[in-house]
């Protein structure tokens, strides 16, 4: 199963931006809370169903397993998708500006 492409999740994303920086499962927990300013606090049923989803999908990897801790990364075809969501968040907020105009409108 590869990633289609289209927009993602909440919690793939950040978790994605977490996996800038090589991490474990638990670390990763911390890693997403920081990296979203504590917007994110994303328990370990969400996280581990995020990760395997994204396994399946070849957007991230694990690099090291010694049978109890997991060190997963992003791969390249992940960087490519998180890269292109962005963007696409990006061009959204952009497309908002509608909502400033119509303050200063009103």
């Amino acid at each position: 199963m590869a990633y289609n492409g289209g927009p993602m999740t909440e919690a793939m994303y950040y978790v994605l931006l977490a996996l800038m920086n090589p991490n474990h499962g638990y670390r990763l927990m911390s890693a997403i809370t920081e990296v979203s300013g504590g917007r994110l606090n994303m328990g370990p049923g969400t996280l581990y169903g995020v990760l395997t989803r994204m396994l399946k999908e070849g957007l991230i990897a694990i690099t090291f397993d010694d049978g109890r801790r997991k060190t997963y990364i992003i791969t390249k075809n992940g960087e490519e998708a998180l890269r292109t969501e962005y963007k696409r968040m990006r061009a959204a907020v952009t497309d908002g500006r509608i909502l400033e105009e119509g303050d200063r409108n009103a």
